[in-house]
């Protein structure tokens, strides 16, 4: 690792907002993670008849990432920005900055299975919305809060995100082993209001167009059929109930 690259992840850009992203320009040049082709999961989520919304909890970076590039999947109805695998009295963002509270910053996606499975959605996760080989760090972003970590719902969650890891590793998809892990029974809640559709709020920011916007496009180009060019944002969520 070259020094520019360690001065790099030494800092928490994500963590910049408290200090006003523009501190990124003064960084030494960086580069988002390059997207991964992969093969679709093999195993699904079994269907379920007349099958209600679900929800997915994923974590693998700073979350303003993770919801820019889920916003812009077709069949997903809200993607929430927030924090899971800690206690609720520490789901705060200074606090899970801290980097010991057992906490990942996550987004929670609410998803039609009729329009897009869970199965699909980890295949996104793992192909464009992070990079599963890199544990407690995402690009410039270091410290436990940042790990690559899969939430299930449920039981077939827990199967189909298990399978799917063991299928990737066995076909040697990416360069090294992939270290996401799965924490069942783990609560989401929600993060603050100014992190929520941060990415797309803020395209001009240099950790945005550094680190975010190059996953979207990345989406565009290897989920052509399930893009949605106009991100689905929690404010419209809101208005619409």
């Amino acid at each position: 690792m070259t020094a520019s690259s360690l001065r790099i992840r030494m800092f928490s850009a994500c963590a910049a907002v408290a200090l006003g992203v523009s501190a990124l320009a003064s960084l030494p040049s960086a580069q988002a993670e390059e997207a991964v082709k992969i093969a679709p999961p093999a195993m699904l989520e079994p269907a379920v008849a007349g099958a209600k919304l679900e929800k997915a909890v994923l974590a693998g970076g700073c979350f303003w990432g993770m919801q820019a590039v889920f916003q812009h999947v077709k069949g997903v109805k809200n993607v929430m920005s927030g924090y899971a695998g800690g206690a609720a009295d520490t789901a705060q963002y200074e606090t899970v900055s801290g980097g010991d509270t057992g906490h990942a910053e996550s987004v929670e996606i609410t998803f039609d299975p009729s329009a897009v499975n869970y199965a699909t959605l980890l295949q996104i996760y793992f192909s464009v919305g992070h990079n599963p080989t890199e544990l407690n760090f995402q690009g410039p972003d270091t410290g436990t809060q940042y790990r690559s970590a899969i939430f299930p719902m449920s039981d077939a969650q827990a199967a189909v995100a298990a399978a799917y890891i063991k299928q990737l590793d066995t076909a040697s998809a990416f360069p090294a082993p992939i270290v996401t892990r799965i924490e069942p029974g783990k609560t989401f809640y929600p993060a603050e209001d100014y992190h929520q559709d941060y990415a797309t709020l803020h395209p001009d920011s240099p950790y945005i167009a550094i680190n975010d916007l190059p996953k979207v496009d990345n989406l565009s180009r290897l989920f052509p059929d399930l893009y949605s060019p106009r991100a689905r944002l929690v404010k419209d969520s809101k208005v619409s109930g």
